[in-house]
């Protein structure tokens, strides 16, 4: 992701590029003065600094901080879980109306399904 990074220094302004916002800082400096600016902190998204979701647990509030599920899938999620119990494995969720493949793959890295909440040999 490339942003540009704006300082307003006195009466001029100094325009940095800046390729990574989320852990980006850059030192300025000039006369008589020196200064470190960088991104505040928190300002990475928090679902990719965070462990992946249990599908079997999670809350629908927090299946929606996952990237690309909503309230409604989040809903749908819950739904599937109440009427067929805990899912077998990751790729149950295929079973989820509105996820397929595609979708799959992406929800993937933010979701697991940890031995001791799923049911075997369904």
């Amino acid at each position: 992701m490339h942003s540009i990074l704006v300082l307003a220094l006195a009466t001029s302004a100094l325009v940095l590029p800046v390729v990574d916002a989320a852990a980006a800082s850059a030192t300025v400096q000039g006369a008589g003065y020196s200064m470190t600016v960088a991104a505040p902190e928190g300002s990475q998204d928090s679902q990719e600094s965070q462990e992946p979701v249990d599908v079997n647990t999670a809350t629908e509030k927090v299946l929606e901080k996952i990237p690309g599920i909503g309230p409604a899938m989040a809903q749908r999620i819950i739904a599937w879980r109440k009427e067929h119990g805990p899912f077998e494995r990751v790729e149950d969720l295929l079973n989820v109306r509105g996820i397929g493949v595609k979708t799959l793959e992406k929800l993937r890295p933010f979701v697991v399904v940890h031995e001791d909440t799923a049911v075997r040999g369904r």
